[in-house]
């Protein structure tokens, strides 16, 4: 398989980029077959990338044949949509319900602690799921990258939200921009994750949340 977004199981496989098909009604077998694909695909492509996850690999991985594989993706990029779609319940959903009540300065540096020691349980392996699939496909796939787009603003929105709550409380200052603050935390927090994935160790995700935690404060009355 090569670096494009299509999958080639027969000469007659459509090999064009077009939109994504609707996912079909499925029994309950074919909802767990299909998530089982979808798991294996995400952590395939987690562990080497898009482009060297093959369809063999996924097959393997889910223990599907070919033919089940393209009955629920047509094609690669319907497959990769679904693992970003995959990738951010599972990144939001590991973050909760500390990403949802974001509202004190306390909850904040409990979700930072979190964040920290997650990275350190997983010995700085990978960087951020959502991340590694930006950086690969956000210049070669519109539909990828409109997808990791939302999936960022998603979680940009949660920060943002319990930000706003301190603010609506009058513990903010109320030039304060809460989605401002939100995106530059979301933003540190990518970087701060490719640098402890490079340098394997925490210090540089320590550093850049602190420093964004302490600008926050720096908004309180």
């Amino acid at each position: 398989m090569d670096g494009g977004l299509h999958f080639c199981y027969t000469k007659t496989m459509k090999t064009t980029i077009t939109t994504p098909n609707p996912e079909p009604k499925l029994t309950k077998k074919g909802r767990e077959t299909r998530s089982r694909i979808i798991a294996a695909a995400a952590k395939l492509m987690f562990e080497r990338g898009v482009a060297g996850t093959s369809v063999e690999d996924v097959q393997k991985e889910a223990k599907v044949s070919s033919s089940q594989l393209y009955h629920y993706f047509k094609e690669k990029r319907d497959l990769v949509l679904a693992v970003i779609l995959y990738q951010t319940e599972q990144v939001l959903g590991a973050q909760e319900p500390l990403l949802s009540h974001l509202d004190s300065m306390e909850a904040l540096q409990a979700w930072r602690d979190a964040v920290i020691q997650s990275q350190i349980d997983r010995k700085f392996q990978g960087g951020c799921p959502i991340g590694s699939l930006a950086s690969e496909l956000a210049d070669m796939e519109p539909a990828a990258r409109s997808a990791l787009a939302s999936c960022f603003l998603q979680w940009e929105q949660a920060i943002s939200q319990g930000l706003r709550a301190m603010r609506d409380r009058g513990e903010m200052r109320a030039d304060a921009d809460p989605d401002r603050l939100a995106l530059a935390l979301l933003t540190a927090l990518q970087g701060g994750l490719l640098m402890t994935q490079v340098r394997k160790d925490i210090c540089a995700l320590e550093a850049v949340l602190d420093a964004m935690l302490e600008h926050i404060r720096s908004h309180l009355v």
